[in-house]
Order: structure tokens, then C-alpha cells, then sequence
């Protein structure tokens, strides 16, 4: 009879007494603790793991925007293409991931919803980080987080700073492009409105994209 197959038989580290674990790395006992349904419905646990992976990944778009908008203050383009791209895929997963939700029925989620009060995605500081970071910058929204000083605090900085838009502008604008008003701007806060000077500057790149490539990629 052939023995059980031991891993460290082959160099695999079996002992973490006294080492870094991949539980210990991940702090996996706080994350698989943080689930704590409301209700006995069965389906409140796909409903809470969905919305909080969810707010992981938007973790990880705020981290990649915010790189790729120092990238791009820095005349550092390349590297700003590589955080970008990889933003697109974490909203492509964020969207694929609904696929899980959808086999919950409206029915079982009734079972639930009274529950949650009046708590809604719609409240995520997270998704109205990334909205002011990407440049909408609506300042009514900020109004779901004012009873938290921590969350309106952390918006507010990103409202006072140069939006990935506000970046590019700037950008072409370091490289002759004419943005009119656009390039005075001191008040990052502000609604953006029409400026011709902009559209013209982004007609002029699309229409002769080989020879603007940086700006039009």
C-alpha cells in the first residue's frame, strides 16, 4: 500500500509556527469575519460577499487611477497606459461579477432587503471616489457621507486635487495644445462646463491620431 502523498517530501514549508502563513499575509480572519448577515435568509450572504468584493476592487481602481494621475502630472505616460488598462479589467471583473447575483431571485431578496434600512450602494464612498477621481465631480454627492467626517474627508482631498481629466488637459496643454480657460483653473472642485478650445484640441489629435499617438492612446 503506497503512503499518503506529504508535500514536504518535495520542500513545501508545512511548519508557520514561527512564520508568515498565507492567512497571516492575507489577514484572512479579519476578512472572513466581516460577513454578518442581518437576517436568517440564505441569500444575504451572496449579497454582502458580492458588495464587498466589489469594494475591494474599487480599492484597487482607486489605487491604479491615483497612480496613473501622478504618472501623467509627471510627463510619465507609458506607465499611466499600464494602470489604466488594468483599471478597465477590474470594471470588466466588477461587471462580470453580477453574473453570481443574478441567479438571486427578486423574490429571495425580499426575503432580506427590510433588513439593510436604508443602507444602498448608492452610499459607497468608494464608487464616488472613483466618479470625483475620473473628473465628475457632482458636489451634491458628497452629501450620503457627511455624517462621516473620516469618508467626507478622504473625498474632499481628492475634490481639492486635479482630476485624471483635469491631468490630461494639463498635459496637453504642457505640449502646446490650446485649452483656454481650462489651463488657469485653480478650483478643482468646480463643475466643468464646455470649453471650445478643449473640443478643438481633442478634434485636432483624433483626426491625425499617428501623429499625436501619446495623447490619443
Amino acid at each position: 500500500m503506497s503512503e499518503p502523498y506529504d508535500p514536504a517530501s518535495e520542500g513545501a514549508q508545512m511548519s508557520f509556527k514561527e512564520r508568515m502563513s498565507y492567512s497571516d499575509y492575507l489577514h484572512l480572519e479579519k476578512v472572513l469575519e466581516a460577513q454578518t448577515p442581518l437576517s436568517s435568509a440564505h441569500d444575504e450572504m451572496l449579497f454582502i460577499i458580492q458588495h464587498q468584493t466589489s469594494e475591494l476592487w474599487m480599492k484597487l481602481a482607486l489605487h491604479e487611477i491615483g497612480a496613473a494621475i501622478r504618472s501623467i502630472r509627471a510627463d510619465r505616460l507609458e506607465p499611466s497606459f499600464k494602470m489604466l488598462s488594468r483599471v478597465a479589467r477590474i470594471f470588466e471583473q466588477l461587471n462580470n461579477a453580477w453574473d453570481v447575483l443574478r441567479t438571486m431571485t427578486p423574490s429571495e431578496y425580499t426575503e432580506f432587503r427590510d433588513a439593510l434600512g436604508q443602507s444602498s450602494g448608492f452610499q459607497s464612498w468608494q464608487y464616488r471616489a472613483i466618479e470625483f477621481m475620473a473628473g465628475n465631480r457632482n458636489l451634491a454627492m458628497l452629501g450620503p457621507h457627511k455624517h462621516r467626517p473620516d469618508l467626507s474627508g478622504k473625498l474632499e482631498a481628492i475634490l481639492a486635487e486635479p482630476s485624471l481629466y483635469d491631468e490630461a488637459l494639463l498635459l496637453l496643454a504642457r505640449n502646446g495644445f490650446d485649452i483656454g480657460t481650462d489651463a488657469r483653473r485653480t478650483d478643482w472642485r468646480e463643475t466643468r462646463t464646455e470649453n471650445e478650445e478643449v473640443l478643438v484640441a481633442w478634434q485636432t489629435i483624433y483626426r491625425d491620431p499617428q501623429r499625436y499617438w501619446m495623447f490619443y492612446e
